[in-house]
């Protein structure tokens, strides 16, 4: 039996220890296990009862002490201009304690009434009684700015990288942070315009050459706010972490489960298996394996390696670099389902028939042991018959299994009709020191469609199985687009002669239809793009809603739960809903399913908005040092100020600004999406094909700029009227009769 403090030695700690009060750590520090934490339990509720302790959600403390980190209130400022505040919250019988404020550089000018978050300590032989630090200033949330920071006599100015905002900002010369003339800088709003319009900033960070090419994914990182640095304690206890054993797992370390990835990937999180199935029963039928690793083994609720994940909620993945959900240690290494090595992991059997529709299944934790890391290009040129030394061996047992499956994946695809969108990825291939060496087309592999039928159908199991088990879980939700956006996406289609039938409810079938009479059209890329831009957003949910685009009615994602915490719920509920361990879905995960699915959903588009604009950025490099030079390529976008382009080469969007069409005026009809020069009679719309010259391609914000050359193969001549004035009648009459001439020739 361990020997139990006194009460006089757990407020003494208490006191010393003002961060490590909770009952966890108090046991901790005088060695109470067992049984006798009943005692201690019932110690510290005598303490509290006395007044000497308040319990804080799990944690005790002092009343007569701050805690670690406080709300204060300044009060003003010491003769000697000392900075003092008050705690906003005291529960003490002695007397309100005075803080002296002390403010770094670069913290914020602070007045009375100012409320703060501080982090504060206790301090003796002093007027006052603590010294606090200023986390943040509560109640504000100053405009950031990320830019360019320019040197000035009177301190400087910041040129923000943000494509279309060109108002500068100035900087104080005590507001400069010691920052150099060129160099990238975060800053905050400092106080209104001054007499030139210009918004007052202090530079709160200082980052290095905008210009270094490995400058670019940090830029979006910083601009988007994606955490790129792990904390110290989940850092130790990612490090701390050995791998699974075998013990309460099924053995699958025989079945040759295979990782196919791309040939750049650093981990290697699903894998794949299957083989004729041999019931008399399912003839022509396959089994399907699908193993994904067992991260929740590893990430358990309420440590501090679950908690830095759901604030990340996913990956971010750029050209140069990946900013991972959890630590290397995990992402990289034991949560990677290695070659040759055993790896604990969640897997899936799935039997399906000759036309790829899933009979049954069964999910195992199990231990796995992969006999191949193989990438897409390899497994493909093996199956088109040239297998090289990593391949051959696997031909017969692995990999001809595994496309005869798919075969059968394909007719139940074909059947369901999921949308089949032709929106080629682009492809940033960087040197070493981050210069761009190309920009292509990602090829579209048979040996991609395989893995994502396979994970597809894992996916539908697991939602399968929890609806079935009545275990909460997040859905992968994407709902039928709203009709305002299907009617747009009607004019488009209309506009382009095609057709796409009204009051109807309208399927993926009928979408797909589109798309391949589109398909080897002028209008092809516009109706893809019209298409995805009719979708509504996919997001995570615990509503069981389906999967507009998959044309499924559950679905829920397993099968990335190293760079995806929605799938980290669902391993959680499919261990709770099978009782394979304490380390499943907690009564907490369940209560707060609907704000962790909301959470996971913005950090999922904040990761598309940094790719995208990094790929822009990059894009942009590419095709800096050819200015001047000529592109075709096709209309993706019309507006007010001017038109898209969507370069044939690179894939690049450029804009064409209309003020470099001339110096008529042009008419925007956004039903239409057209421009109509008043004087010319010129229709600009959707689809057509154009040269345009180079003008203008910004890395630092990732702007590219246009001058049209030729519409449709007619050269377009600059008009010289008398600037960008209102229509006239007579203009406008022309204008209605270019558009229906053009109406016309479209139908």
């Amino acid at each position: 039996m361990s020997q139990l403090p006194t009460k006089d030695e757990i407020l003494e700690w208490i006191s010393d220890n003002p961060t490590l009060t909770s009952k966890r750590d108090i046991a901790r520090a005088f060695g109470i296990k067992g049984a006798d934490r009943i005692d201690l339990k019932r110690i510290l509720k005598e303490l509290e009862s006395e007044g000497h302790l308040e319990k804080r959600k799990k944690t005790y403390r002092d009343p007569d002490r701050l805690p670690p980190v406080a709300m204060l209130q300044i009060t003003g400022q010491t003769p000697d201009g000392e900075l003092m505040a008050r705690p906003m919250e005291w529960h003490g019988e002695a007397e309100e304690p005075k803080v002296l404020v002390i403010p770094k550089a670069s913290d914020p000018a602070l007045g009375e009434g100012d409320r703060v978050l501080a982090r504060v300590a206790a301090i003796k032989g002093e007027a006052h009684q603590y010294e606090g630090k200023l986390i943040r200033r509560i109640g504000t949330n100053p405009l950031k700015v990320l830019g360019v920071f320019s040197k000035r006599g009177d301190g400087g100015r910041i040129l923000p990288i943000d494509k279309g905002d060109g108002k500068e900002w100035r900087v104080a010369a005590d507001a400069t942070g010691g920052a150099k003339d060129g160099e990238l800088v975060e800053a905050e709003q400092a106080g209104p315009k001054d007499r030139m319009g210009l918004p007052s900033a202090r530079v709160v960070s200082r980052l290095g050459d905008p210009t270094a090419p490995k400058a670019v994914s940090l830029i979006a990182i910083h601009q988007h706010g994606i955490p790129d640095d792990f904390p110290d304690e989940v850092i130790v206890e990612a490090d701390k972490m050995k791998p699974a054993g075998l013990s309460g797992r099924e053995d699958l370390r025989d079945v040759p489960l295979i990782t196919i990835d791309p040939a750049d990937a650093r981990d290697h999180d699903d894998a794949v298996y299957a083989h004729a199935d041999d019931d008399p029963k399912n003839e022509g039928g396959h089994i399907v394996w699908v193993a994904i690793a067992d991260v929740a083994c590893y990430v358990t609720p309420g440590s501090a390696l679950d908690a830095e994940a759901r604030k990340r909620g996913n990956s971010s993945y750029f050209p140069d670099r990946v900013v991972p959900m959890l630590p290397d240690r995990l992402s990289g290494d034991l949560c990677s389902l290695h070659e040759g090595v055993p790896r604990a992991c969640i897997a899936v059997r799935m039997q399906i028939d000759a036309y790829g529709e899933k009979i049954s299944h069964r999910f195992v934790r199990g231990l796995m042991r992969s006999p191949a890391s193989l990438n897409y290009r390899e497994v493909q040129q093996a199956i088109d018959g040239a297998p090289n030394e990593n391949c051959a061996p696997l031909m017969d047992d692995v990999i001809r299994p595994l496309y005869a499956a798919h075969a059968a994946l394909q007719k139940a695809r074909n059947n369901r009709q999921p949308l089949d969108l032709e929106l080629p990825e682009r492809k940033v291939e960087l040197s070493d020191e981050g210069e761009v060496l190309s920009v292509n087309f990602a090829d579209r592999l048979e040996a991609h469609k395989l893995i994502e039928e396979c994970m597809v159908l894992a996916n539908v199991a697991a939602a399968e199985t929890l609806i079935s088990k009545k275990s909460p879980l997040l859905f992968r939700v994407h709902e039928d687009p709203p009709p305002e956006k299907l009617e747009s996406l009607r004019e488009v289609a209309d506009a382009a002669g095609l057709p796409l039938a009204k009051g109807q409810n309208l399927k993926t079938q009928h979408l797909n239809q589109l798309l391949r009479d589109a398909r080897d059209t002028d209008h092809s890329e516009v109706v893809n793009m019209a298409t995805l831009r009719a979708m509504t957003q996919a997001y995570y949910a615990p509503s069981h809603i389906g999967h507009f685009g998959l044309a499924l009615k559950s679905y829920a994602h397993f099968t990335s739960p190293i760079r995806r915490y929605a799938d980290l719920i669902v391993h959680r509920s499919l261990i709770s809903a099978h009782d394979w361990g304490d380390d499943g879905l907690t009564p907490r995960d369940i209560e707060t399913l609907q704000s962790t699915g909301e959470h996971i959903s913005d950090t999922e588009r904040r990761s598309m908005m940094a790719e995208r604009d990094t790929n822009d950025r990059y894009l942009a490099a590419f095709l800096s040092e050819r200015v001047g030079e000529a592109f075709t390529g096709r209309i993706s976008g019309v507006a007010k100020f001017g038109v898209f382009v969507r370069l044939d080469e690179t894939g690049a969007d450029g804009l064409i600004p209309i003020r470099s069409l001339g110096r008529e005026y042009f008419h925007f009809d956004r039903d239409a999406a057209t421009l109509t020069g008043s004087d010319s009679g010129l229709v600009i719309g959707l689809g057509q094909r154009v040269t345009a010259k180079l003008a203008e391609a910004a890395p630092v914000t990732g702007g590219i700029a246009m001058e049209l050359i030729s519409l449709d193969g007619q050269v377009v001549k600059r008009s010289a009227g008398g600037g960008h004035r209102r229509k006239s009648g007579k203009g406008k009459a022309k204008s209605d009769k270019a558009k229906r001439k053009v109406a016309r020739k479209r139908k």
